[in-house]
Parts: C-alpha cells; sequence; structure tokens
C-alpha cells in the first residue's frame, strides 16, 4: 500500500515509524516531512494547508490512505476534500474537528452532554472580559478560541497577568481575531487520553502524560510541550475506566447525536481533580510530544487500524506493549519565543541502540548535515521495563545529542518516579 502523511513534525515522524513496521505498507510519503523523516518516507514539498496540491498528489501517485497529522490541515477542511472525491483518509471532517479547533463548540457539547469539565464564560469583549475575570477569584485560566499551536491557555495569577493575556488575546489579535473562554481553575495532575474512534467506535490507547512549561519544576511559559512519558501511574485502573466510558465514549456519541462523526484520533486533555476526572481540553488528532511516547508502544499493525478507522469497520483491540516510554524535547534557545534557525546538530548517527528513538520536530538537511529548522527540534524517547529505566535511556541519548543551541527539560517524569 502506498501511505501519504501529512505533516512535518515529531508526531509525524512517529507516525512514519509506525507505519514503517507494518508489511502492508510498501511506500510512504510525507508532506512536508523533515530531516528525519527522509530517513523514512519520500517528503513532499506540499504544505500541510495546501489541500488541493495534496489532494491532487494523492490522485497522481495512486494513495491508497493518507493519515493527517496537524490540526491546521483538518480545520483547513482536508478530510471533507479527500471524501469528497473518493480518497480514503484518516482524521475527522472540518466540522467534527470544532471540538479542538472552536473551545467555545467543545465547552457547549459537554455541557449538553453532561460531560465533566470546568465552568466557564465566553467573551469577545476585552472590558467585559476584564470585569469578569475581576469579579471572581484568581486564578484564572484564560483560553484563545482558536487554534493557537498550543500556546493560547493562560493560568493568570494575577490581574496584570490577565490584563496582559486578554489584550494579547482580544485586542492585540495575537492568535487571530476570535473570542476568549474564561474557566474556572481546577487544580490536580494533567494526564493525556488518546482514543482511535470511528463513529461510536472507541479503541482507547495507554495514557500518556506531556510536560508544558518550558523549564524544570514546570516553571517558564507554556510550550507545545517539552517531554512526556506512558504509563502514567497516577491514574488508577478504575480512574481510567471511569475517563474511558464517561468521557471519551460519551463525547464520540455526542457528536453522533448532533450529526457530527468523529472519525480518527479523539485526544482528551484530562486532569484528576478532588472532585474526579474532568476535561480540560479536547485535540482532534494525535498529541504531540505524547504520540512519540504511546505509538512505538503499539505491537498492532497501525495500517490496519488506520484503514479501519477510515473505513468505518469494526476493529480488533489494539495489542500494546507494557513497556514504558519517556521522550525529552530538545528545543532551540529562545523557544517558546524568537529563536534562531541552521545550527549543525551533531552525533545522531552515535544512537544505534534498539531502546532509544529520536524523532525529528523542527530540522533540515544541509550539506553539512542535519541542522536546527524549528522551536522544539528533536525528541529522544527511551524504551524500558519501568518509566525509571526508559528515562535513563532517553537521558543517554539525549547525551549523544551534540547541539550548542539546544535546551531540555531534566525532570522529565520525575513526578510518575516519586509517585
Amino acid at each position: 500500500m502506498k501511505v501519504l502523511v501529512v505533516g512535518g513534525g515529531g508526531r509525524c515522524h512517529a507516525i512514519v515509524d509506525a507505519l514503517r513496521r507494518s508489511p502492508k505498507v510498501e511506500k510512504i510519503y510525507c508532506a512536508p516531512g523533515n530531516a528525519g523523516i527522509a530517513e523514512m518516507a519520500e517528503n513532499v514539498p506540499l504544505k500541510d494547508t495546501d489541500v488541493q496540491g495534496l489532494l491532487a498528489f494523492a490522485q497522481d501517485k495512486g494513495v491508497d490512505l493518507t493519515v493527517v497529522g496537524p490540526e491546521v490541515a483538518l480545520q483547513a477542511g482536508i478530510v471533507d476534500e479527500f471524501r469528497l472525491r473518493g480518497l480514503r483518509i484518516f482524521g475527522p471532517t472540518a466540522a467534527a474537528a470544532r471540538i479542538e479547533t472552536s473551545k467555545e463548540f467543545a465547552k457547549e457539547l459537554m455541557m449538553r452532554h453532561g460531560i465533566p469539565t470546568a465552568a466557564y464564560r465566553p467573551f469577545d469583549d476585552y472590558r467585559a472580559a476584564m470585569e469578569y475575570v475581576a469579579s471572581r477569584p484568581l486564578p484564572a485560566v484564560l483560553k484563545y478560541d482558536g487554534l493557537a499551536a498550543g500556546k493560547g491557555v493562560v493560568i493568570a495569577r494575577s490581574m496584570e497577568e490577565a490584563e496582559a493575556a486578554l489584550r494579547d488575546m482580544l485586542l492585540d489579535d495575537r492568535f487571530g481575531h476570535g473570542r476568549v473562554i474564561v474557566e474556572d481553575y481546577l487544580e490536580g495532575p494533567e494526564f493525556s487520553f488518546m482514543c482511535f474512534v470511528s463513529g461510536s467506535q472507541v479503541w482507547p490507547m495507554p495514557l500518556a502524560q506531556d510536560h508544558k512549561r518550558a523549564y524544570d519544576g514546570d516553571q517558564g511559559p507554556n510550550t507545545g510541550g517539552m517531554g512526556a512519558y506512558s504509563p502514567v501511574p497516577f491514574v488508577s485502573e478504575e480512574e481510567r475506566r471511569f475517563a474511558l466510558n464517561e468521557i471519551m465514549k460519551k463525547t464520540a456519541a455526542a457528536l453522533v447525536l448532533e450529526g457530527l462523526p468523529f472519525t480518527g484520533v479523539l485526544y482528551g486533555g484530562l486532569m484528576k481533580t478532588k472532585e474526579g476526572i474532568k476535561v480540560i481540553e479536547f485535540n482532534a488528532r494525535f498529541g504531540d510530544p505524547e504520540t512519540e511516547v504511546v505509538l512505538p508502544r503499539l505491537k498492532s499493525d497501525i495500517y490496519d487500524i488506520f484503514a479501519g478507522v477510515a473505513e468505518g469497520r469494526q476493529l480488533e483491540e489494539p495489542v500494546w506493549d507494557e513497556r514504558a516510554a519517556l521522550g525529552i524535547v530538545m528545543a532551540s534557545e529562545g523557544y517558546p519565543g524568537a529563536c534562531g534557525k541552521g545550527f549543525p546538530i551533531r552525533g545522531l548517527d552515535t544512537i544505534d541502540d534498539p531502546d532509544i528513538r529520536v524523532y525529528h520536530m523542527g530540522t533540515a538537511a544541509s550539506e553539512g548535515g542535519v541542522v536546527t529548522a524549528g522551536g522544539r527540534v528533536l525528541i529522544v524517547v527511551g524504551r524500558g521495563e519501568t518509566l525509571a529505566s526508559a528515562r535513563l535511556k532517553a537521558v543517554e541519548g539525549v547525551g549523544r545529542v551534540e547541539c550548542d543551541k539546544l535546551f531540555y527539560r531534566k525532570d522529565i517524569g520525575a513526578a510518575a518516579l516519586e509517585f
């Protein structure tokens, strides 16, 4: 089979790596891909939002299945266009993807169907939003109602922080012209629950935990994710079942009831509060960097899963490796703010341990080798019988990478190891 993967970050590198393990897949294309993906697939110089270009490419090459990585492609309606032309594609329609692309839509859906989440109010007026925040106890959770590359959420612990965030979102249109959701603040550890979904059918993946803050000790600005691990020891089996039945399956069923059946990966960003598990956010695709620590644990053939979900077939329950995985992101100095590009990366060829995988997030090929080409550059994933041994492997891999302009968190998974 010929497969086209849309995207170019670490998530897509992990998807390509999983597809490469399938005996049914003969050829993998990736648009636009990156320097690491180029070692496993043929990169195609098309943007992930170039729906018509991607469609023409898939038709010309006789692609059997397209797998969508990033949310921007889903919002652009790539699934709708491919289906209209009779092409098989893994991902939700633009309407169903609103579970991610509009936080207000997601909140309204949860409220209508009794899915546990924080109380909220939407605003499009800066002054009204400021007055509401001032009338309530801090901290306040402020969310841009749209896509913001994982950076559109601010937990304001002071009125000054709230004012700056609301100004960014409502007056300066930092992420575009949109609304803001002001949520009640919830406390507790967060975790990620990704599921393969086809209408009302839901097949769960292992839990993972992402680390959003830039620096050790969960300090610094929010990022797209600085590392992740799987499994998650602080969530009991009873809590996992609740999350599966009362949140993930209930949400899939709610979308069917509302005429928006979901196909693809439904991602639940969940929190374990004193009152139980609650939804922080939903995404309409694989999480990043969670995918990089979850898919290496998949024993089943991922092509069968992608094709079965895309066709709406009943699947066998996917089989997962019991071993743990932990990934450490190596990011460019200055991230998540402005950062330079084009700095050489050395040492990647010295990593030949099967329990260490390196997925490229923001790299490019140059005459001299691989260079940095983004904020998050690499994620080094270690595997082991325990999280502690997986972490040692990841640290070993990070130590082999040579680049003067990268930084990383040294405490990924620390809370789980102390559990």
